[in-house]
């Protein structure tokens, strides 16, 4: 049996790089739905069409911190597969809209990387990242730290 590889080790990281996330996920008004049900968010212009139709995107906007959960989950294979820990996540930014049936694609920047301190089997790899429509539009930026395995 093959074990699916996920994620890269802290050598395999370069500063400078450029990651197109493959992953991507058209938000479903099912999803947002649930995830404002789940998260207790119950803000009319993200579940009363009536509402939204009479605010300022005259729709249903999807909840910021899904589009966030969902850009997370679209770098996890490249970013975060091997990691032991996220550290930190700082600087998210909403930076457009999104609404039903828009697709969310992602890409990331590897800004910074250096070895632990504390143990010497991993390293902290620092990585932004923006989330973008299917228009091209950028849509979210949020900047993480990640604790990442050295290989063995």
């Amino acid at each position: 049996m093959n074990v699916q590889q996920i994620g890269l080790f802290f050598e395999d990281f370069e500063v400078g790089a450029e990651i197109k996330h493959s992953l991507s996920k058209t938000i479903f008004e099912s999803d947002d739905n649930f995830f404002s049900l789940l998260t207790m968010n119950y803000h009319p212009v993200h579940t009363n069409l009536d509402y939204a139709t009479q605010n300022q995107h005259g729709k249903i906007l999807v909840v910021g911190t899904l589009v966030f959960s969902l850009a997370v989950g679209i770098t996890v294979p490249d970013i975060s597969g091997k990691a032991i820990a996220n550290l930190e996540y700082e600087s998210v930014k909403h930076l457009g809209p999104v609404f039903i049936n828009d697709t969310i694609y992602v890409r990331s920047k590897i800004l910074e990387k250096w070895e632990s301190k504390s143990k010497e089997d991993r390293g902290i790899v620092y990585v932004e990242s923006i989330a973008y429509n299917q228009r091209g539009e950028d849509i979210l930026l949020f900047r993480r730290k990640v604790l990442v395995k050295k290989r063995s």
